[in-house]
């Protein structure tokens, strides 16, 4: 039996529907890709990084919202989320929607969860009376693209989560950024703040994280392309390639 051009064209069309649908599925569930714009995560994230996210571990949610790509045009649905594998622990790097614009995606490292205590003090924190970890100074740097001198500080959380922060150089009053009385975040919330602790827009300013927020965990840099003005051989940034996020 011969099979004619129209047999084949509803089979190429039918298996392109089918690859498009499995792939809707899989970032809906399972993983996705995100691209950062912007520099509140430096320099653990930087702008013009690509990453894989694995959205299933905090619990999979069926679509929220359905409308046209790239506007706001569209609908809120009834959603369901699956039940989570874990939940997010301090230190650890999280992808949520914006409470105050949940068409948004943000990212952040959570600093506390719901129960525990967050002070500030001239940048510094507090968790549940305690030093958020201890900090080593690492190294002073310019940074061409935000044109400023920062300081780079490692810090180990007492669960041995450790990852680097940065200042500016040298260090604000933090006026904005003082909290000297101890909040407590509400059960099922979270308190999140950027890696780039002068220059991000974070909890500190628009409070905490819902649970139903949480998007999921980034697992690994894909690509990095750097929009800052290089030659175009220097775009791509090598070296980021294939950086476990942690």
């Amino acid at each position: 039996m011969s099979v004619t051009p129209r047999d084949k064209a509803k089979e190429n069309l039918k298996a392109i529907l089918i690859a498009l649908f499995a792939a809707l599925v899989l970032r809906q569930f399972v993983i996705a890709s995100y691209n950062v714009p912007t520099g509140s995560m430096k320099d653990t994230i930087m702008v013009g990084d690509f990453m894989f996210v694995n959205k299933f571990i905090y619990g999979a949610r069926t679509p929220s919202w359905i409308g046209v790509p790239f506007t706001k045009t569209g609908f809120y649905l009834p959603n369901y989320r699956f039940p989570s594998i874990t939940d997010p622990k301090p230190g650890d790097i999280v992808v949520f929607e914006y409470p105050l614009e949940p068409l948004l995606d943000y990212i952040k490292r959570c600093m506390a969860i719901g129960g525990q205590t967050v002070e500030i003090n001239e940048g510094k924190f507090l968790i549940d009376g305690q030093p958020e970890g201890e900090e080593i100074k690492l190294r002073k740097d310019y940074d061409f693209e935000d044109k400023m001198r920062v300081d780079y500080y490692a810090i180990t959380r007492p669960s041995g989560k450790n990852y680097t922060i940065r200042h500016k150089d040298p260090h604000p009053l933090y006026n904005d950024y003082n909290q000297k009385r101890p909040v407590t975040i509400p059960e099922n919330h979270y308190y999140m703040v950027g890696d780039n602790r002068d220059n991000s827009l974070d909890s500190r300013k628009w409070g905490f994280v819902k649970e139903d927020l949480l998007v999921g965990k980034p697992l690994m840099i894909w690509l990095s392309w750097n929009t800052f003005g290089v030659e175009p051989h220097k775009k791509i940034r090598w070296d980021r390639l294939g950086t476990v996020l942690r």
